[in-house]
């Protein structure tokens, strides 16, 4: 029996959500986009937050043990990571912390790869802190996105690349990277002297019997990686920012710390300390509850979609993401996502924003009541029909 709320689709229109902004000015859209869920926090979250509301005083905190603790605890259970307290090093988000790596650790000109088609903001960062971007495609296969080894060390070896960005598990792909798959990643970075940054914001959504495996738990690899990570994209609190580096090394974690200083961003507003640890300390139940249903929709997506559509689906191993192909219909990019945001009036991800293989493909959010997703299934099969 059902524990928690994954039914009320409370209403964000008065609330300043992103997800849910263009709908104030066009009540027929359906937002299916932001990685941002529409379920209620579980109750644990909600009285914690509460209490912090209630005493009145919202000045400077200081980090305290509790909240590395329950860091630690979260990935030596969930994820056989075992990380010394020293390694945590806490930041607003897992982007900021990208860019504080890229500047740390590579000077201007310098090439950053990333692979591609992957969440925007990876090659925005790379772009904007004026270094080179490289892409690396990744291959669709077997339905799902795999890594092209040969190409990916041609490339990092023509580029001299300086920082490899990693996600894991993949959005918009929603792949979860088997052992032997990170393992080569590790062992190229190791060969060539690439700073390996691991984006594992999503590690605890692995879904169907995938397990999500982070890069320093497959090979001795903590002496040039970084993982990062957060509570707030699996418990849904991304406004409260919070998310946390571990960095084994100790000279690239002062190397680390030194640019986060210069950027003034080593502080981490309370309520997101408090939101973590309540998150990591009592959250595992509604995460339980929550993978059995992104499950039940993401089957239930593919299924209709399938027999009512000839959209693809990439079915996820991992994440509450979706990524859709709309190849078949031999549409241009503006063309097609006119269509879905024009005639079906749903809000999603532009997937050329992803990467040049993302043209003719978009990514659409699970995390959504179920009468919403069907609503959502149905309007495209209406304007994509078979």
């Amino acid at each position: 029996m059902a524990q928690f709320d994954f039914t009320t689709l409370p209403d964000r229109l008065k609330t300043h959500s992103e997800k849910w902004k263009e709908v104030q000015k066009d009540k027929e859209l359906l937002p299916l986009w932001v990685a941002d869920m529409d379920f209620l926090a579980f109750p644990e979250m909600q009285a914690a937050i509460q209490r912090y509301a209630n005493f009145g005083i919202y000045g400077y905190p200081y980090i305290w043990d509790g909240v590395l603790e329950a860091i630690q605890d979260w990935e030596k259970n969930e994820h056989g990571y075992q990380v010394d307290k020293e390694a945590i090093v806490l930041i607003e988000g897992v982007v900021p912390a990208i860019s504080v790596a890229i500047q740390a650790f590579t000077q201007e000109k310098d090439a950053v790869l990333i692979n591609t088609p992957v969440y925007p903001p990876f090659a925005r960062s790379v772009k904007l802190n004026n270094r080179r971007l490289i892409e690396n495609s990744l291959a669709e296969r077997h339905g799902h996105f795999e890594i092209d080894f040969t190409q990916l060390e041609k490339d990092i070896v023509e580029n001299q690349v300086k920082l490899y960005v990693f996600c894991s598990p993949h959005n918009p792909g929603g792949r979860v990277w088997t052992p032997e798959e990170l393992q080569k990643v590790g062992e190229l970075c190791q060969k060539h002297g690439v700073i390996l940054v691991s984006d594992e914001i999503h590690q605890d959504l692995a879904l169907f019997g995938h397990k999500h495996h982070s890069i320093n738990t497959v090979g001795d690899f903590g002496q040039f990686s970084l993982v990062l990570s957060s509570a707030t994209k699996t418990f849904n609190v991304a406004g409260t920012k919070n998310s946390f580096a571990i960095i084994e090394n100790p000279a690239l974690r002062a190397q680390f710390k030194k640019r986060q200083l210069a950027n003034n961003q080593h502080e981490v507003p309370t309520i997101g300390l408090i939101t973590t640890e309540t998150a990591f300390r009592y959250g595992k139940p509604w995460l339980t509850e929550l993978k059995l249903l992104l499950e039940k929709h993401s089957d239930f997506l593919a299924d209709y979609l399938e027999q009512h559509t000839k959209i693809r689906v990439m079915k996820p191993e991992g994440t509450y993401l979706v990524w859709l192909d709309f190849s078949a219909y031999n549409l241009s990019d503006e063309e097609l996502h006119k269509k879905i945001k024009g005639e079906a009036k749903l809000i999603l991800n532009v997937g050329s924003t992803f990467g040049k293989e993302g043209v003719g493909h978009a990514r659409l959010n699970l995390a959504t009541p179920t009468p919403v997703l069907q609503e959502a299934c149905e309007r495209l099969a209406k304007v994509f029909a078979k």
